[in-house]
């Protein structure tokens, strides 16, 4: 397979990214340690999770998926073949959120026990914390960096504008920069990142590893019709965001491929994030070793330049 440079990082890894959302909640241990297993078989090394999930699910109090992978990583004695993705600065409870010095030294030292790992290879500020300065949230970085514990850093959910201020404030001090974005990038969800953020990250070399490639499930074809709501627990939320005249056009141009292609409409709308200037990795969940390989298919699917076209067509 081939890997792709995490920005400037060093890091390499593969063009899509397993999202760790679902280890624990709606993938059980076990299932989630055998998608793991099967996506490193798979030829596959990047894992990205964060410390608040999944906090929202009922009595769970963040930190289950972190603690599914180390414990994989201590059956699989797989942690060489990784590279681990993990964020800070969600609200954990007990006022335990933000990107403030102290909260980022505590919470890496919590994901480091639960992952069971001497070190993140990437760790990333999960939302911008515009309390804190960005002086102090770099240079809490920069001593992780120092210490060993990370390898390198990354933001998500940031506006071009902060991120801009974050590079020029690395730049200035001298500190590690973040060599990551992690934004909401889907045939659905464009114009958040087109606009300012993707000539930005390409322009300062920025790796991209967007979220959502499948728009909660939106792009699967599974919404069709306000009743396909009851299919999930997020079913009302997909619904209600994306089953619109336009989300219905994004459909429509999704079957025509499928049916001129032969290939899934989910796997048509991975390859079509995956083949976007400037990304880097999208990310991806899977519940099922059968969704998995979908997955695993999508990255090896080169979409033809009239199917890109009347996709972006349909969704502008």
């Amino acid at each position: 397979m081939q890997l792709r440079s995490l920005g400037r990082s060093g890091l390499q890894v593969s063009p899509l990214c397993f999202g760790g959302n679902v280890f624990g909640w709606t993938a059980d241990e076990a299932t989630s340690h055998s998608l793991l297993d099967a996506w490193v078989d798979a030829g596959f090394n990047f894992i990205d999770t964060a410390d608040v999930y999944s906090r929202w699910a009922p009595g769970h109090q963040g930190g289950e998926s972190e603690a599914v992978i180390g414990r994989w990583l201590a059956r699989s004695g797989k942690r060489d073949q990784v590279v681990i993705a993990t964020k800070v600065g969600m609200d954990m409870g007990e006022g335990r959120v933000g990107l403030k010095a102290a909260r980022i030294r505590e919470a890496v030292e919590a994901s480091l026990r639960r992952l069971g790992v001497d070190r993140i290879d990437l760790y990333q500020a999960h939302k911008d914390d515009e309390e804190t300065p960005l002086e102090e949230t770099l240079e809490a970085f920069a001593r992780l960096i120092e210490a060993g514990k990370v390898r390198a850093i990354g933001a998500s959910n940031y506006s071009a504008a902060r991120l801009a201020e974050a590079l020029q404030t690395s730049a200035r001090l001298g500190l590690p920069r973040y060599e990551s974005l992690q934004p909401l990038y889907n045939l659905s969800d464009r114009a958040g990142f087109e606009a300012e953020l993707q000539p930005l990250c390409m322009k300062e070399e920025v790796g991209v590893i967007s979220f959502y490639a499948l728009a909660a499930g939106f792009l699967s074809g599974k919404y069709r019709t306000a009743e396909d709501a009851a299919q999930s627990p997020r079913g009302k939320n997909v619904v209600a965001k994306y089953l619109n005249e336009r989300g219905l056009r994004i459909l429509a141009a999704l079957d025509e491929a499928s049916h001129a292609l032969g290939k899934p409409v989910s796997q048509i709308a991975v390859a079509w994030v995956m083949a976007r200037p400037g990304i880097t990795a999208p990310i991806a969940s899977a519940t099922s070793v059968e969704q998995l390989q979908s997955l695993v298919e999508a990255t090896r699917l080169q979409l033809p330049a009239e199917v890109m076209a009347n996709l972006d067509a349909a969704s502008v």
